[in-house]
């Protein structure tokens, strides 16, 4: 028989509005600045100038992001939650008043810049304080939510900036960003435990230097149009990467937990395998030009292609954040890649010249599903990298190291699709299967890590009072004792 988690509902969790609030609405802020922004740049280039700065302005906000991101940890341990929240805010709002009252592409780069502190900040403050701001039956909820704002961010963003840039307002949307950032940051106080303040941690300098100029080289090939300079610069990532991982291991000190470098955790699966299903998020990038060059569809209807990948993972997180049978909990986790794997599969052998009407709408219910594979493994990740660790600090640096892989997952994704469409060349078909028969391949891998994941996690409810012996529990008692 099943074992069945301690799960909180969702009318406990509306007790604990303030919270998700500010937890999720951090986020939210984010990822919808992110696509708002793109919206917006055009008709910001057209008044400002400064078209050749233009790649940069992603460039600019995706390295301050990552900064950010891997600040998170100490940040929390000098100023405690509510002080970190309240900065983070302020940086964020800051950023986007820089934004909308830039006269030139310099300073909106440098408004960009600041919005990126803002943005990983929150975002990995969201994430890290699942873990201490909701109780432990909460954790699958308030993952899910916290999660689906980067797909709702995906959805309102575009939405929001194309309607700004029809009105010519582009530094309006600026001055909303900061104005919600605020009364965000008035529920702070109220919202979050202070947090116990401790001495500063040593910055890990080797690992944030190898990860920063990882983020760097993921920015560079998103701009490349040679697809052989791309390959280069995407090698030279990879290396890196394998760099960060050599440094950590034999660090004292890290950006991620200790547990991720050792055999029998099951953490380093875990990141692995959100890494995977995030990346995948990149192919919207591309759908609204394939609708409207391959399917003959007008741009408004074209851009629901890209909504779609991102209603999927959004609606699908809630609709499972609820699931308690550990079995279930399991078919989840390996389920969510496979069927992005097979949606994308499917909907690459759909990508033809000038396709039928018909054949152009049964791509939306795929796009559907393609994203509800991210949604439906996406919290049970998260939760599994809270849970592959006992002690309390590690624990949280866990969850903060979601954000950290997600953002840098994304960028990564964004730099292998520019990739894959420029293999196609000019026969826009070939490029649509490229990237979606590449990210199937990639979402496939994502079955055996997830599966690993399985393998390595116990299957006994995480506070069950008399607890049975398991492979995980012996292994977290060996590392403890050490």
């Amino acid at each position: 028989m099943d074992s069945q988690r301690d799960l909180g509902s969702w009318r406990e969790m509306a007790e604990h509005w303030r919270t998700v609030v500010v937890l999720a609405g951090g986020v939210l802020v984010g990822a919808v600045n992110i696509y708002l922004a793109a919206s917006l740049l055009p008709t910001a280039v057209e008044e400002i100038g400064g078209e050749r700065l233009y790649a940069w302005t992603a460039t600019a906000f995706l390295v301050a992001q990552v900064v950010a991101t891997l600040s998170v940890a100490r940040l929390l341990s000098v100023r405690g939650a509510i002080a970190s929240y309240v900065i983070g805010f302020a940086v964020f709002a800051v950023g986007s008043l820089l934004c909308a009252a830039s006269p030139a592409m310099v300073v909106l780069l440098i408004g960009r810049g600041i919005q990126g502190l803002g943005a990983g900040l929150l975002t990995g403050l969201g994430f890290a304080l699942i873990h201490s701001a909701l109780p432990r039956p909460l954790w699958v909820l308030g993952s899910a939510v916290i999660s689906a704002m980067f797909g709702i961010g995906n959805f309102v963003g575009p939405a929001l900036g194309g309607l700004f840039a029809q009105f010519g307002s582009w530094r309006a949307a600026f001055v909303v960003l900061a104005a919600v950032a605020a009364l965000i940051a008035a529920l702070v106080p109220r919202a979050l435990p202070a947090g116990e303040r401790r001495a500063a941690q040593p910055v890990p300098v080797a690992s944030l230097l190898l990860m920063l100029l990882a983020a760097a080289g993921v920015s560079v090939a998103g701009i490349l149009d040679n697809p052989v300079l791309m390959t280069a610069a995407l090698a030279a990532v990879v290396a890196t990467f394998v760099a960060f991982v050599v440094s950590e291991r034999l660090a004292h000190h890290r950006i991620l937990p200790h547990a991720t470098y050792q055999r029998r955790s099951p953490l380093r699966w875990v990141y692995l395998s959100i890494m995977l299903l995030a990346s995948g998020v990149a192919v919207e990038t591309f759908l609204p030009l394939f609708g409207q060059r391959l399917g003959g569809l007008v741009p408004v209807a074209a851009g629901f292609l890209g909504a779609a990948l991102s209603f999927g993972w959004s609606a699908s997180q809630i609709l499972v954040s609820s699931a308690r049978s550990q079995q279930l909990i399991r078919r989840l986790r390996v389920a969510g890649p496979l069927l992005m794997a097979g949606g994308f599969a499917v909907l690459g052998l759909l990508q033809i010249q000038d396709a039928p009407l018909p054949v152009v709408i049964a791509w939306l219910p795929i796009l559907v599903l393609a994203g509800a594979g991210i949604g439906i493994a996406m919290p049970h990740l998260s939760v599994a990298a809270m849970t592959s660790v006992t002690d309390p600090d590690e624990g949280q640096k866990a969850a903060a190291a979601v954000a950290i892989v997600l953002t840098m997952s994304t960028a990564l994704g964004a730099a292998i699709a520019g990739l894959l469409v420029n293999l196609g060349g000019a026969s826009l078909p070939t490029s649509a299967r490229y990237l979606l028969y590449g990210f199937a391949g990639i979402a496939a891998i994502g079955v055996l890590t997830a599966s690993r994941v399985n393998k390595l996690t116990t299957a006994s409810p995480p506070e069950s009072p008399t607890p049975q012996p398991t492979p995980e529990n012996t292994y977290r008692e060996t590392e403890n004792s050490r």
